[in-house]
């Protein structure tokens, strides 16, 4: 879908001019025209004549990038990497490999964006949610889902139905239009078709009295019937951004509003707040009449593209107003708002499937937005989710199959079962936790791990007993029923009893104190553990303990010993950090020099027990 209807052409201008030579010069030119088909084929052509580069491995990789062509776009991506990048190249290339379904390799790019930009906000959603796929993967499914037959061989998309049964959508496939250089198809145009009784779609008309020679769509009709709003390109009045260095000129996607006479729309005019520094497009007006929700770049937003309202009193035309609750720093587009204020819309932020998914949001009740989930959103673009609640049929737009095709959504009850899981004893939400969710049969359906909330989800069948059972390292397991319901969220609280320590008359026995690999800080899940140590030493004041951290016996000698010393003094820091005083702790690391069980091939297993943290008591 990376199309000139989602993408600001200021936006994909490459940054890596400086790396501009001869050779490139012409294939730099298709690319800066926004013909990435062209582009591709000649940057193709330096490869096969050795005349390619880290710079040219990555004109092409995003070539094929905004065209989302994910394979080719992977492939050259991991070429280009073998040379140093910007952050923004890893993060592409991630992107590349979730729309292919390699999540694991998705993730690891991912983990260099964020460690090349640490503070951008894609980089810091990534690090708090990393399995956010598995739970998307996990939710109640909302709908069932089907390619219409409305659908061509070329670009279709932002199919909305109207009261009186007319389908209205923008279409590639009128093959005696001039083909546009960014995907070698037609010029968009804006069609019309009729919904039967029986909910098939008769044949597409073109719309004539909108469409012009440049790209046009989609549209949103008023609820009464008598308006249209639709986008089309600021060439149309003569305006447009000029960049002489290149000889080039960037037409902007206006706004425009049409009244109907008759059957035909007449009297389009420009919406007053175009502007040729930006686009607004992929208009959605509400019930009322009152409100025309839009995509755009312009000044003000959170990211590339946000969502943004106006408001509208006849023909008067407020300030917009950015949709704060639902942008990122990514890009949101069609937006689409139901009869009863619910907003859905796309978004390709780093939290989803893959590529653009569908969002909704409650613009009565402010909530966080959600993923409207599987099948609508798959690891491609899925995107112009559009729903008749009258009617009850939905229509969104995807190119799972390769190409941009219009499908048809039917809602289906489900429910979404929320487990949250706490400490019993303190309330507090425990991240990491997990829990699997069975059915009457006791047969397990999956099993999620919490997030920092101490909360995950699965998407059920209405009318259905389930069971959550939920366990995390040093706490009892616990499981509650989920209830059968009709419909909608249930939210079930699992509590955890912790593990309370051993005490015998030589050490205080806690669960395992684990460390990251090859380092020393105390983690989270660890200093639960130790603030247990820190409870039994407050409850036995004259208590002294001596801390002893021991490895397995891989890696050498003097590194495990190095590393575990370095594990004891973090121990006995955190410890002292709590209140405890110097000279009731203290603590050595013992590297391999005294394992729990001797063993010359020794199993995971008996690694695991050799490597340890002891607390031995040297007074009580």
């Amino acid at each position: 879908m990376r199309n000139i209807y989602i993408l600001a052409s200021a936006l994909l201008v490459s940054t890596a001019a400086l790396a501009q030579n001869k050779d490139t010069k012409e294939a730099d030119k298709l690319y800066d025209r926004l013909e990435f088909v062209d582009a591709a084929s000649a940057y193709s052509k330096l490869v096969e004549k050795g005349k390619a580069d880290g710079y040219v491995y990555k004109q092409l990789a995003d070539s094929y990038y905004n065209v989302f062509n994910t394979k080719e776009a992977e492939m050259w991506y991991a070429k280009a990497i073998e040379t140093p990048q910007d952050a923004e190249t890893h993060y592409r290339y991630a992107q590349m490999l979730k729309a292919n379904g390699n999540l694991t390799q998705s993730n690891k790019q991912m983990e260099q964006f964020a460690k090349m930009l640490p503070n951008d906000a894609r980089a810091k959603a990534f690090k708090n949610n990393p399995n956010a796929v598995a739970q998307l993967k996990a939710q109640v499914k909302k709908y069932e889902v089907k390619r219409s037959d409305i659908s061509s061989d070329k670009a279709d998309f932002g199919a909305v139905l109207t009261a009186n049964n007319e389908l209205y959508f923008a279409s590639a496939r009128n093959t005696s239009r001039k083909t546009n250089g960014m995907n070698d198809q037609p010029y968009l145009d804006i069609y019309k078709a009729t919904r039967n009784q029986d909910g098939s779609i008769s044949q597409a008309t073109e719309v004539a009295e909108l469409n012009t020679r440049w790209h046009d769509g989609p549209a949103a009709v008023s609820a009464d019937g008598s308006t249209i709003y639709y986008g089309s390109e600021s060439f149309n009045q003569s305006e447009y951004q000029k960049d002489k260095s290149k000889h080039l000129k960037y037409s902007q996607i206006y706004l425009y509003k049409a009244t109907k006479v008759g059957d035909k729309w007449q009297n389009a005019q420009v919406l007053p707040f175009n502007n040729k520094d930006y686009s607004a497009r992929n208009p959605s007006i509400s019930k009322d009449g009152k409100t025309l929700y839009f995509s755009s770049d312009m000044p003000g937003g959170m990211g590339g593209e946000d969502i943004w309202k106006v408001s509208i009193d006849g023909d008067s035309y407020g300030t917009p107003e950015n949709v704060k609750a639902i942008n990122t720093s990514d890009n949101e587009s069609f937006p689409y708002i139901t009869d009863d204020n619910m907003l859905f819309y796309a978004s390709n932020h780093t939290e989803g499937f893959g590529g653009y998914d569908v969002y909704v949001y409650n613009t009565k009740t402010n909530e966080k937005p959600s993923n409207v989930g599987a099948p609508v959103n798959t690891e491609k673009d899925d995107f112009a989710f559009t729903f008749n609640k009258a009617k009850k049929v939905g229509y969104f737009s995807s190119n799972r199959e390769g190409n941009d095709d219009i499908y048809q959504a039917d809602p289906i009850c489900g429910v979404q079962a929320k487990i949250v899981v706490k400490d019993a004893e303190t309330n507090k939400l425990l991240a990491d936790a997990q829990v699997t969710l069975v059915d009457a049969k006791s047969k397990a359906i999956g099993t999620q791990t919490t997030n920092e909330e101490g909360q995950t989800s699965f998407g059920v069948a209405c009318e259905q007993t389930y069971g959550a059972q939920a366990s995390r390292s040093g706490y009892e397991s616990n499981s509650k029923a989920v209830e059968k319901s009709e419909g909608g969220v249930v939210v079930v609280e699992i509590p955890l009893t912790p593990i309370k320590p051993i005490i015998t008359e030589t050490e205080v026995i806690l669960q395992p104190i684990y460390f990251e690999y090859d380092k020393s800080n105390i983690t989270a899940q660890g200093a639960e553990e130790l603030d247990k140590l820190v409870k039994v030493m407050n409850e036995h004041p004259t208590m002294v303990i001596y801390a002893k951290s021991h490895t397995d016996a891989r890696g050498g000698d003097n590194y495990n010993l190095r590393l575990s010393d370095r594990r004891a003094k973090a121990t006995v820091q955190y410890i002292i950090s709590k209140g405890i005083a110097k000279d009731r702790i203290s603590g050595k690391g013992m590297g391999e020099t005294e394992p729990k069980v001797s063993c010359t091939e020794c199993t995971e297993e008996e690694h695991a027990q050799n490597r340890r943290s002891e607390f031995l008591i040297v007074k009580k």
